[in-house]
């Protein structure tokens, strides 16, 4: 049943609300939960239901995004029949999710594949889902589109026949339907728009106070217990580092530590991705310190937000709300550093 189903993933959104997180990156490759990017939550419940072609349609920033994914061989997707794809379109005006206008710059995907039905996805919703159990139920139904809501809301996922996508992309200037979108919030269309509602942990990260949230969300066991299940597992881009040393003096209560790092401070509440290096005297609460990045010693953090590769120096005192977080962009430096 699921090897009927293409896979689709939209990884052109572009949100305002997060560029402190987005200026080196996509929202599709922003870190989450110590060790994976967004795009990996969409893509493993893919693999996990068994979808062995996906297409990955970037606009904005996607290097970093091309570099997580590589091959797709951590997703099992680096093979010779299907596999993973990338098709960018930056040319393109800022589209919907399921943009035809991008779709038909890469028609040959569309018309060269064996799969009955087509599963379009965006990027920045975290959630671990059955795509197979959907298929099922929207072939059950005799339905011709199946959007997925969860609690009463469309999450952006869509589920119909690759020969009905194919003729939404070729008949667009008729109909003028820029995306999917646009077809299912159309009550005078011919189509039977199915709706399943999800009953799962869902998380929307598009906004830094949603991905704020979120993310600290994962240190209650029973959102862990949802998102991360050994049946259908998250995969990620692997990284061989040693394990995380807790040296003399070092105090972690209620979070989430990656491998490689060297905590010295008291963490708190908190999630720290790899490698990172937390100083003597330091104190960091409710705060996201994302990979390579090194705190110096002494340093009261609360709320904060720092991304890759940052450097606070000694002394450093930053404070921020649970409404709005402190954030710190990719590779720069903070408090006695910037002058020195």
């Amino acid at each position: 049943m699921s090897k009927l189903m293409l896979g689709i993933i939209d990884a052109t959104t572009y949100k305002e609300e997060m560029k402190d997180l987005t200026f080196n990156r996509s929202i599709a490759a922003v870190p989450f939960a110590g060790r994976y990017r967004l795009i990996d939550f969409v893509l493993s419940n893919m693999v996990n239901s068994g979808i062995e072609s996906v297409a990955i349609f970037p606009k904005y920033q996607y290097r970093s995004l091309m570099d997580h994914l590589g091959s797709g061989k951590n997703w099992d997707l680096n093979r010779k029949r299907d596999g993973l794809f990338f098709f960018p379109s930056p040319d393109l005006p800022v589209p919907q999710i399921g943009s035809f206008q991008h779709f038909q710059q890469h028609i040959d995907y569309f018309l060269r594949s064996s799969q009955k039905y087509a599963l379009i996805c965006n990027s920045y919703t975290v959630c671990n889902m059955d795509y197979e159990a959907i298929l099922q139920r929207h072939i059950e139904n005799k339905c011709d589109i199946t959007q997925i809501r969860h609690q009463g809301k469309s999450l952006n996922m869509f589920i119909l026949e690759t020969s009905l996508l194919l003729e939404l992309i070729s008949t667009q200037q008729q109909t003028g339907y820029q995306s999917i979108i646009d077809v299912v919030h159309d009550p005078t269309n011919q189509l039977t728009i199915c709706d399943y509602e999800y009953s799962g942990y869902v998380a929307v990260i598009d906004s830094i106070e949603s991905y704020f949230l979120h993310s600290l969300e994962l240190l209650r066991p029973n959102i862990w217990k949802q998102l991360f299940l050994k049946s259908r597992p998250i995969y990620t881009k692997v990284k061989d580092e040693p394990p995380t040393r807790y040296m003399n003096g070092s105090n972690v209560k209620n979070s989430m530590i990656a491998n490689g790092c060297i905590i010295e401070g008291h963490v708190e509440n908190s999630i720290i991705f790899r490698s990172v290096k937390i100083g003597k005297g330091t104190v960091i609460k409710n705060s996201i310190i994302m990979q390579k990045s090194q705190i110096g010693d002494q340093c009261q953090l609360n709320n904060v937000i720092i991304d890759k590769d940052v450097r606070i120096s000694d002394g450093t005192h930053l404070f921020g709300t649970k409404e709005q977080p402190f954030v710190i962009q990719k590779g720069t430096m903070q408090g006695a550093l910037m002058n020195s």
